[in-house]
């Protein structure tokens, strides 16, 4: 962690100075804003932590509750969001108090007697095998509060407006009039007033029945696949050997999603209820909790569960939605979004795989640099259609993996022949609700993969796969990636060729006045308050010499204009580590030069001699500086 550049810190340095909008916030919503977030939910606070660091734009977020969440529904954290956490500067803390699913285990009918269950495999779990996050299980709420921690430490001081709901909008035809969003207060001395608040933008983060989505026309494609799961989180005494491991369990009675929460003693279940009748009318939702714990005890046999207390249940019917646009233009319609839709306002589905928490959150991710970008000046307001064109495509992945792992999920033990097939399924597509199978296609801020085989281990349009580098300045092995924050920068890496010299042309038009720091940075900003940029040398960090390296990779930035010694750095082996980020990643020996969005998706990879191709890239994605 980086600080003291602005003067010496003695607080705790997770908390920004405020500026612009964050100095004197007022406590009452006003009557404008540039940004209204309807709904506190992962996408809407995610989304309020990354508007945060954009301090120059007015944000506001608007919450039906009176006060934070204490319960939430969600608890699967897969390893792409706590990579994101990382960026957001609270990894480390909740990994300490989430439940870090090591295994999986799976349970189904004992031959010798099939109203038994026996453990048919056990595997380890992907988180650790394809990141260096870990699989989490974790309250939806404490997701929901280090991210309220972030946005209000962030210099815009963001902090929810709660007791607030949303009623309706006007979306103006005129494009420079604002969104025209009536709202309505629900508690405290103002209950039942409502108002009018202009705002440049809307985004509706409001859940499933999304009245943000209503007011635009919005509406819900999919079905319903009529079957229906009981879901409990509870506190139990049990013979089950395997209660603290996650378990996918097939008996003659019917399936057990059983997943081990934080605590130590605390367990989530999903027990099916089965079939339900076209006729049913929902129904089925009003199934009481001892008919659930009684199906639970009956699929476990002979292992029973006596239930101590019961922290939340309900009932639920699987359905498996998109919506039919994710911004308020029409189809065929030539203008710019002006009101978004993010999570379970544009994407339902079941809860067994884990998804929807992690897939809005990063809706939210998608969206904040955008937003942050085109009302700073950085970006033209057309970046924000990529917002649909990218997340649209993720959200129907989602749904079709969902459909198959849900419906092998439901099987009889009659339909399966071959008792492993859930686990190698499990297993083989562990990528995608990992979160990183997620590949955006080629637009204004993804480029072509021409040049890919500069950089084969960071594909274009794909995330950013973090490896450990050696920083030269101190010798200290790191995370290329853990570098990057979540505070809206783009990061250009640079991967030295083997003489240097290329780099060194290279790094001399980034810098100069005609570059792209010059060219997009505001005036008066620092040089890299727009494009983080980094050095990789292709040696030991011994024979680097940082009086040799470029000035563009040695800034001095701040109030006191100290020079930032954290840009320069080395690869493997060291004393500790053995990696060799070039061969980890297969970086080519003549160098390359790789660009990574804000939300951390590899924007493009070139040739450290393809500066003109470079800069034609960046002003499709920038606005010149004024």
């Amino acid at each position: 962690m980086q600080f003291h550049h602005h003067g010496y810190v003695s607080g705790d340095p997770r908390v920004l100075p405020a500026a612009g909008t964050g100095v004197d916030r007022p406590e009452e919503l006003p009557d404008e804003t540039d940004v209204l977030i309807v709904g506190s939910g992962p996408a809407g606070m995610l989304l309020a932590a990354q508007m945060s660091q954009f301090p120059q734009v007015s944000t506001r977020l608007i919450e039906r509750r009176t006060g934070r969440l204490e319960l939430g529904q969600a608890d699967g954290i897969q390893p792409r969001s706590v990579e994101t956490f990382q960026a957001f500067g609270f990894a480390e803390r909740i990994i300490a108090e989430a439940y870090n699913i090591g295994y999986m285990n799976f349970w189904g009918p004992d031959p010798a007697d099939p109203s038994r269950i026996r453990r048919t495999s056990r595997t380890d779990d992907y988180g650790l095998k394809i990141s260096e996050f870990p699989h989490l299980i974790v309250n939806q709420a404490r997701v929901l509060d280090y991210f309220a921690e972030a946005a209000a430490h962030g210099p815009g001081r963001i902090v929810p407006d709660y007791g607030i709901e949303f009623v309706g909008l006007e979306v103006p035809e005129d494009a420079a009039a604002p969104v025209a969003v009536t709202v309505r207060h629900v508690g405290g001395p103002r209950a039942g007033e409502e108002r009018l608040i202009r705002a440049r933008y809307v985004v509706g983060c409001d859940g499933a029945r999304s009245g943000v989505r209503q007011a635009i026309g919005r509406v819900h494609v999919g079905d319903a696949s009529k079957h229906a799961w009981g879901v409990m989180d509870v506190l139990v005494d049990t013979d089950f050997p395997d209660w603290r491991i996650k378990c996918a369990i097939n008996s003659s009675a019917g399936n057990i999603l059983h997943i081990p929460r934080e605590g130590g003693y605390l367990s989530r279940m999903y027990i099916d209820l089965g079939a339900v009748a076209a006729d049913d009318n929902h129904r089925v939702r009003e199934t009481p909790i001892e008919e659930v714990i009684r199906r639970a005890n009956e699929i476990l046999h002979p292992y029973t569960i006596d239930v101590k207390q019961v922290a939340w249940h309900s009932v639920y019917e699987v359905g498996h939605r998109v919506t039919d646009g994710f911004d308020d233009v029409p189809e065929g319609v030539d203008r710019d979004p002006r009101v978004f839709l993010t999570g379970d306002a544009c994407h339902t589905h079941s809860a067994k795989a884990g998804q929807g928490m992690n897939v809005s959150m990063q809706d939210g991710f998608n969206l904040g640099w955008k937003l942050g970008h085109v009302l700073t000046g950085l970006a033209p307001a057309s970046l924000l259609a990529t917002y649909g064109a990218e997340r649209r495509p993720v959200a129907q992945q989602l749904i079709d993996f969902d459909k198959e792992w849900s419906s092998l999920m439901a099987r009889k033990p009659e339909e399966i022949t071959d008792p492993e097939d859930l686990a190698t399924y499990y297993l083989a597509t562990a990528e995608f609700p990992s979160g990183f199978m997620t590949h955006y296609g080629a637009s204004a801020i993804v480029a072509g993969a021409e040049h890919q085989d500069l950089a084969t281990g960071f594909p274009v349009g794909k995330r950013l796969k973090s490896a450990e580098v050696v920083r030269v300045a101190d010798g200290n092995v790191v995370h290329l990636g853990h570098h990057a924050k979540a505070d809206g920068r783009w990061r250009v890496y640079a991967f030295a060729d083997a003489s240097g010299e290329d780099l060194s042309a290279w790094a001399e038009w980034f810098a100069a006045a005609s570059g792209p720091i010059a060219r997009h940075t505001p005036a008066g900003a620092d040089p890299d308050a727009v494009f983080d940029t980094k050095v990789i040398y292709p040696r030991r960090y011994e024979d680097v010499e940082m009086a040799a390296v470029p000035a563009v990779f040695r800034p001095h930035s701040g109030p006191l204009g100290l020079m930032d010694w954290e840009k320069v750095y080395a690869t493997g082996p060291s004393t500790w580590t053995d990696v060799d980020i070039f061969s980890e990643r297969g970086i080519s020996p003549r160098g390359a030069v790789v660009v990574v969005r804000p939300d951390q998706y590899v924007a493009a990879v070139l040739p450290l001699t393809a500066t003109a191709e470079l800069g034609e890239f960046l002003a499709g994605a920038f606005r010149p500086a004024g």
